[in-house]
């Protein structure tokens, strides 16, 4: 391996090391779903694949 990959590797898990506490916080106190919240998402998931669609169909 070269030093750059080695350097990168160790800021990866320093990364890591700093990041841990806020994602214990977060998963610990995140909001839970309540009814209604999947209606929500469908809309602007359609409307994504709805476009990856269109730019398919445009390119062939």
């Amino acid at each position: 391996m070269e030093w750059m990959q080695i350097l990168g590797l160790v800021a990866g898990i320093m990364m890591l090391f700093v990041l841990w506490p806020a994602y214990k916080h977060w998963s610990a106190n995140s909001p839970k779903a309540e009814k209604g919240d999947w209606q929500a998402v469908l809309l602007p998931l359609a409307a994504v694949v709805g476009l990856v669609i269109l730019l398919i169909m445009s390119v062939r």
